[in-house]
């Protein structure tokens, strides 16, 4: 299992299609919020990362993208926003920080500012 950050409309998002699963008799009351073929089974691997690349190739994404590359991207962003390594590592539930560092790509902007010594 894996966690990741959601953001507040994507969380309302989540929450609307749970109520319309239920009321529709498609998710069972201690039921997957994503089935799988059998809706007492989690959604597979596999099958979220067909949904996964479906989406990419509708979005017009035609660089190769699976789930884990939005774990490094929101692991980019947060270091090049400014958040600390550690408070990364235990916001996407590593243990080891060298976990969180292989995730955590900084780009060439963010190496760009960062000011060298002054010679004072």
């Amino acid at each position: 299992m894996r966690k990741t950050l959601l953001s507040p409309q994507l969380l309302e998002l989540l929450r609307l299609w749970w109520r319309e699963g239920k009321r529709r008799g498609v998710m069972l009351p201690h039921g997957w919020l994503f089935p799988g073929r059998s809706l007492t089974d989690p959604i597979s691997s596999r099958q979220l990362h067909r949904a996964f690349q479906e989406a990419a190739q509708n979005g017009g994404i035609h660089k190769r993208v699976s789930p884990h590359t939005l774990r490094q991207g929101i692991a980019t962003h947060l270091l090049e926003d400014g958040v600390d390594v550690r408070v990364i590592q235990v916001l996407l539930g590593h243990g080891k920080l060298e976990t969180t560092a292989l995730y955590a790509k900084v780009s060439t902007r963010t190496i760009h500012a960062v000011a060298g010594p002054s010679t004072g």
